[in-house]
């Protein structure tokens, strides 16, 4: 009973002002005298007074008010059910719901992706916000808390304020900062935020995420600067398929890095860039992988001499048909073994009849004419010596694809294989790999394939090819200068031209050869294994005008230089964007387009309260209509009714709420003179 009426009576008070009923107080016994009414909502408030403090929980003067009023409005739920629903506890203070709007905030946020809290300031919608972000952190349900809010300038320029960056841009965080230090132990805060698993930035470097605008980016197309790009257009996702740009976000001129990998594609990407990868820790815990900033791992990309970061590789790429003037696999052979200079008919050589054979069949119109054991003409069955000149139709297909006069050291695979369908480019490939590639065994190893050529700029096409169908490939060179000369017909012969190897590691389900001996060998040997990219090496390239780009992928990955997949969004973290009525439409637009997987946005503000220039439109007012209704996605608006600061805060809001509304106020009260 003592706990009921409060100290010295203090809650007895408070009933006696908010109830119509009579209140006598005799011993351990309340009475209630006054209409039926009043006494229907007095035993109910007494009820819920001895609910709440069953349960362990004190009551407060502020409390006992607000079961008073939330049972005054004939509310769903039980004023104990919203009083007890705890949050987190840290520090010897337990974090709970204190209103029903701030309950049903907390439940949207429970059960929604997205959830923005509109209200007036003191309603808690940033407190609770960060609550829910330090449980989930807790309960391991993310890997990362980011905290972020526009940083609208009050009258000041940021370039003229004192001190550094950090020092210009924390006065606007500092709300961030205060609501963390209350929830988290003070002194982990520093090792947090130093990890990356908290991180607390301007809205501006949520899109930081960013390459430098002449950096490749795979396209249906081939590969564009990304700095071309445009909404709407398509790049190529982590999949293999197309996927739309859904915003294009320049970044001004940041700090970049060359991100490499051990079989030696490079890409460059800010600091603050994004990328998925999978650690030794990672597969040990069965866990798909994480995403890590450029800088997180610099200086830490080895662990025990093993490679730590492991980048995903692309599944073979979806590109259009095109048509085709050669067969793809009889072209293959004829880049391999062929011989298209153009001082003679095309020849072809090889020891191989089974070869000979495939390429007479994948050319209509033309016969293998056998000139010795290994050479062939490639001659069209109705040229005849003495008749009428019919024009070679390899000849003509040759010159509409600039083959015709280029030796073994010129050789390259036109853009309409390279950039064809996968049936396409794995038929190229096979014919190079028939004639100049073989399978390698090593022991203790999948079989690799081998590849040579004396053409830089076959190499690097048999290497596009081999990285779009999903392989890996590593390549060196050896010089033709100081090299020992060969022999042929009994006599020396020194090498020309340089000699590039390529080591091919394909994925199952991708037959590196047609020839039946090479692919005996290859499946004899285990065939390819599962091909693997790590990060080898980060590297400071200087400073770039850079751009974001966001796309439409489910899992926001993308593939830029070198068939990279690089990434542009947050998996598994809890976002809060805070004072969103500060944001323009834009900005708004790319914060929510960072959603990644298994992550939560909460975007507060209020919308009573925007600093914006003159004309420039609110992205919190106009995403309402946006995306109300959309799945997934919750509007939540909390009131003064549910501010929990001083009470007379409430009062002022709801001053302001009259006057905005036309409604007369209070009449001022008489100056004393």
């Amino acid at each position: 009973m003592v706990n009921v009426l409060g100290p010295r009576d203090s809650f007895l008070r408070i009933l006696e002002r908010e109830l119509e009923a009579d209140i006598h107080v005799r011993g351990n016994e309340i009475t209630l005298t006054g209409p039926p009414h009043a006494l229907a909502l007095g035993v109910d408030v007494v009820n819920e007074l001895i609910t709440v403090l069953r349960t362990g929980q004190g009551l407060t003067g502020d409390a006992v008010e607000r079961i008073c009023s939330m049972l005054a409005a004939r509310e769903e739920a039980r004023p104990a059910d919203v009083l007890t629903h705890n949050i987190l506890s840290s520090r010897g203070r337990t974090i709970r719901p204190k209103t029903l709007n701030q309950k049903r905030y907390v439940d949207a946020i429970d059960k929604h992706t997205v959830v923005f809290g509109i209200g007036p300031a003191g309603t808690g919608k940033t407190y609770l916000a960060m609550a829910k972000a330090v449980q989930a952190l807790q309960n391991k349900q993310i890997n990362r808390i980011i905290l972020t809010r526009p940083a609208v300038e009050a009258g000041e320029h940021l370039g003229f304020l004192p001190g550094t960056l950090n020092d210009k841009i924390d006065p606007y965080l500092r709300p961030l900062y205060d609501a963390l230090h209350d929830m988290v132990d003070p002194d982990s805060i520093p090792r947090l935020l130093t990890a990356g698993t908290i991180e607390v930035a301007p809205l501006a470097y949520m899109r930081g995420r960013a390459q430098p605008v002449d950096e490749p980016v795979l396209t249906p197309d081939g590969y564009r600067p990304i700095g071309e790009l445009e909404v709407g257009d398509l790049v190529v996702g982590a999949d293999g398929r197309p996927t739309p740009v859904l915003g294009v976000y320049p970044q001004g001129v940041k700090e970049v890095f060359r991100v490499s990998t051990q079989d030696g594609a490079s890409t460059l990407a800010c600091g603050e860039h994004l990328w998925f990868v999978t650690t030794p820790g990672d597969r040990r815990h069965g866990k798909a992988g994480r995403v890590v900033r450029t800088e997180e791992m610099i200086g830490r990309l080895r662990a025990a001499h093993q490679r730590r970061f492991e980048l995903p590789v692309v599944r073979p790429v979806q590109l259009p048909d095109r048509d085709v003037p050669i067969d793809p696999y009889a072209l293959g052979l004829l880049l391999g073994d062929g011989c298209i200079t153009g001082k003679t008919t095309p020849s072809f050589c090889t020891g191989d009849r089974e070869l000979a054979d495939a390429l007479e069949s994948a050319l209509p119109d033309i016969e293998l004419v056998p000139k010795s054991e290994l050479d062939y003409v490639l001659r069209h069955v109705h040229g005849r010596r003495g008749g009428v000149i019919v024009a070679n139709p390899v000849t003509v297909a040759l010159r509409a694809l600039g083959l015709h006069g280029t030796g073994s050291h010129t050789k390259f695979v036109p853009q309409d294989y390279l950039l064809n369908s996968v049936d396409v480019r794995l038929a190229v490939l096979q014919g190079l790999l028939d004639t100049d590639g073989g399978p390698v065994r090593q022991s203790g190893r999948t079989c690799r394939v081998q590849y040579t050529t004396n053409s830089a700029r076959l190499r690097d096409d048999v290497i596009f090819l081999v990285r779009s169908l999903g392989g890996v490939a590593y390549t060196r060179t050896r010089l033709a200068l100081g090299r020992k000369p060969g022999f042929a017909r009994r006599r020396e012969v020194p090498y020309r031209h340089d000699s590039h190897v390529v080591d091919i590691r394909l994925p199952a389900g991708i037959p590196p050869f047609r020839l039946q001996r090479k692919a005996d060998a290859y499946l004899l040997a285990g065939c390819g294994g599962r091909p693997r990219r790590y990060v080898e090496r980060i590297e400071p390239a200087g400073r770039r005008e850079c751009v974001c780009i966001a796309v439409a992928a489910a899992d926001s990955l993308y593939v830029t230089n070198d068939v990279i997949v690089t990434h542009n969004t947050l998996n598994d973290s809890f976002i809060i964007l805070d004072e969103a009525q500060n944001t323009s439409m834009e900005q708004m637009k790319m914060f929510l387009t960072r959603l990644g997987f298994g992550s939560k946005i909460v975007v507060t503000g209020d919308i009573t309260q925007v600093d914006l220039p003159g004309g420039t439109r609110s992205g919190l007012r106009v995403v309402q209509g946006i995306l109300d209704g959309v799945e997934d996605i919750s509007f939540c608006y909390l009131t003064n009714h549910d501010v929990v600061r001083h009470k007379l805060v409430g009062r002022i809001v709801a001053a302001y709420d009259r006057f905005e509304a036309g409604e007369p106020g209070p009449q001022p009260r008489s100056a004393n003179r």
